[in-house]
């Protein structure tokens, strides 16, 4: 791994979960592994059939139990199992940023953007950014 310049000595990257598609997005995550891509060691994935089926207090969950952010990667319009999967994982995120301020945490600690299945370096510059973007975040108060 290169160094980051984002983070100073002795801090780590933030603690990203991605929410990834099995039949498109995935698949762009495992070009970028495969391809040896630089991105932080701190982003763990999770594979699901289709964005459109996330449960927001999956992502509300994730925040408090220690990940800085979360990151839906969605199918866009490609999805095998809904016309609309865009527009309802966008209420997804939506809904579960709303229920990050009720339990007093930062709206901006969810993303989503739609990744096509060979779109590896976009992924990369997903994970890169976010994660500049957390560093800006307030911490998660204790007890939240």
């Amino acid at each position: 791994m290169s160094p980051d310049p984002v983070h100073g000595p002795g801090s780590r990257p933030p603690k990203i979960l991605v929410f990834s598609t099995n039949a498109i997005s995935d698949m762009s995550i495992d070009l970028a592994g495969s391809s040896h891509m630089d991105y932080s060691p701190t982003v763990r994935v999770i594979a699901v059939p289709c964005s459109g089926g996330i449960n927001p207090s999956w992502i509300v969950h994730a925040v408090e139990s220690g990940f800085d952010g979360v990151f839906v990667a969605a199918d866009g319009g490609e999805c095998s199992y809904l016309s609309d999967c865009t527009a309802r994982t966008a209420r997804i995120v939506e809904r579960s940023q709303e229920m990050l301020k009720q339990h007093h945490s930062d709206a901006r600690r969810v993303k989503m953007a739609a990744l096509c299945s060979v779109c590896s370096e976009a992924f990369v510059g997903h994970m890169k950014q976010f994660g500049k973007e957390l560093v800006e975040v307030p911490a998660v108060a204790a007890g939240a």
